[in-house]
């Protein structure tokens, strides 16, 4: 009988031991990431504290135009922020309702055989490099499909940006309200299917509905991810800084600015290099108010069960 104790004893230790040791796994896995933020939105500051003792900050979120790296120099954000959003929002026009449509079709209507195939390469496409994206956008979407409806269209356009933006968000969209519909307990399903509804009904009126904060938080995420692309903006936007509401030109985002000036367009410490930072801590405010509206949206409507 003490034999017996002292091994329950030992094994109790045991595993108190590695309940502990994981728990300080974790706990570092997240002290890495939160030190991490910290550290990036520090340094965002500091250089931006600098830009900012040369240059107005009513100046800089309300000017239209954005000439730093030009002998006249103006540093007004408006058409940085523009061409932003406008090819955020062309891209989750295009991923939010395809995206949603093939959450649903993998959700309520495919077979598992069908299901274990599609989803992974659906969510692949997000695995493919940015760069191809860009240059395909280049050389195959704007030439040989926009022009054919748009002959005015310039080489680099915002449209071609948002469109592949669009395609590269698809898997989030699909994968985060994919998740969320499967999260629906199935009693609701039965409970539907034994008023007599059909299919359709069950999948619109059901699901979907029960789901809907974890579709809208799907929305909001990929929309931040949509405005902190970098290489398709760059590559095939352009960085011609213009406040325009014409999807045809060339336009430079806020991302394809910071891979300009990072690519060595500005020497260190000159106040093209600090803009470089503050408009660096700009887009992580505005990607971080998003995250934080996504938060909020799933506590705040999720359905508990």
């Amino acid at each position: 009988m003490r034999n017996q104790q002292a091994d329950l004893l030992r094994s109790l230790i045991g595993r108190r031991r590695l309940d502990k040791l994981f728990s300080i796994i974790f706990f570092g896995a997240t002290l890495v990431s939160t030190i991490t933020l910290i550290v990036i939105f520090v340094t965002l500051s500091y250089e931006s504290a600098l830009f900012f003792t040369h240059v107005s900050i009513v100046e800089f979120l309300t000017g239209t135009q954005w000439t730093v790296l030009f002998a006249d120099k103006h540093f007004g954000i408006l058409p940085l922020l523009n061409a932003t959003i406008l090819t955020s929002v062309i891209a989750i026009l295009i991923a939010a309702p395809v995206g949603i449509a093939i959450a649903v079709y993998l959700s309520e209507y495919a077979k598992e055989g069908v299901r274990a195939v599609a989803k992974p390469v659906v969510e692949t496409l997000a695995g493919i490099p940015t760069v191809i994206y860009g240059y395909f956008a280049l050389y195959f979407v704007t030439p040989t499909v926009l022009k054919a409806f748009w002959q005015d269209l310039q080489v680099h356009n915002a449209l071609a940006v948002g469109i592949m933006i669009g395609v590269l968000i698809i898997p989030i969209v699909t994968s985060i309200s994919d998740d969320a519909m499967k999260a629906v307990p199935y009693d609701l399903k039965l409970a539907a299917y034994s008023l007599g509804s059909r299919k359709i009904d069950v999948t619109f009126r059901v699901i979907v509905p029960a789901a809907l904060s974890g579709i809208i938080a799907a929305i909001l995420l990929a929309f931040a991810r949509a405005m902190g692309e970098t290489m398709i903006a760059a590559i095939a936007g352009g960085f011609r800084p213009i406040l325009s509401f014409d999807l045809g030109e060339s336009m430079q985002t806020m991302t394809s600015f910071i891979a300009q000036v990072a690519t060595g367009d500005a020497p260190h410490g000159t106040i093209e290099y600090e803009s470089l930072f503050a408009v660096g801590l700009f887009l992580l405010l505005i990607t971080a108010v998003f995250n934080f509206i996504g938060i909020r949206v799933v506590r705040r409507w999720a359905i508990r069960y």
